[in-house]
């Protein structure tokens, strides 16, 4: 994630989300940005397409185990976001179909070249929920660390992703 990725929310996004109530218009992605620059267990990344930023993800890689088998680590995905004309609820159909499926994919990705065979966790916002039980992320129901969020995990596939 690159400064340019931070100005694009603040300047395009974070208006059209406050107008339409979204859950993460209070998010700071200046911040997630700024903890990933000095601690290696943070990292954040962005999708950008035609010189604007289409989606952005902060992930943590050395924590979180899964709810599954604690023995297991895992990336664990912090905040996932999609610019609001990329979210079918908003737009339909949206502007680019697939930039919060493509994130996903790459916390998978991560999460192999870290040795975690592709487990991601994460807390989903209430209006994500379908979002991430349309991927079949298991949903474990909500958690004594936030309970107000449901826990969704993708525990080890059988066969690797494809390329």
């Amino acid at each position: 994630m690159q400064q340019r990725h931070v100005e694009d929310f603040e300047g395009f996004w974070r208006d059209i989300l406050h107008e339409l109530g979204q859950d993460d218009e209070f998010w700071s992605w200046a911040m997630k940005k700024r903890l990933s620059i000095p601690n290696d267990r943070f990292e954040a990344y962005a999708i950008e397409f035609e010189g604007l930023t289409q989606g952005l993800m902060w992930i943590e890689t050395q924590c979180h185990r899964s709810w599954v088998n604690p023995a297991h680590r895992i990336v664990y995905v912090e905040a996932l976001a999609s610019a609001p004309w990329n979210r079918r609820r908003l737009e339909d159909p949206p502007y680019l179909d697939g930039v919060g499926t493509a994130l996903l994919l790459f916390a998978r990705r991560r999460s192999v070249a870290l040795g975690y065979e592709e487990r991601i966790g994460l807390h989903a916002l209430p209006t994500s929920e379908g979002f991430y039980e349309r991927r079949n992320m298991t949903d474990y129901g909500q958690g004594p660390d936030k309970e107000d969020l449901r826990y969704f995990e993708y525990g080890r596939l059988l066969q690797p992703l494809e390329d």
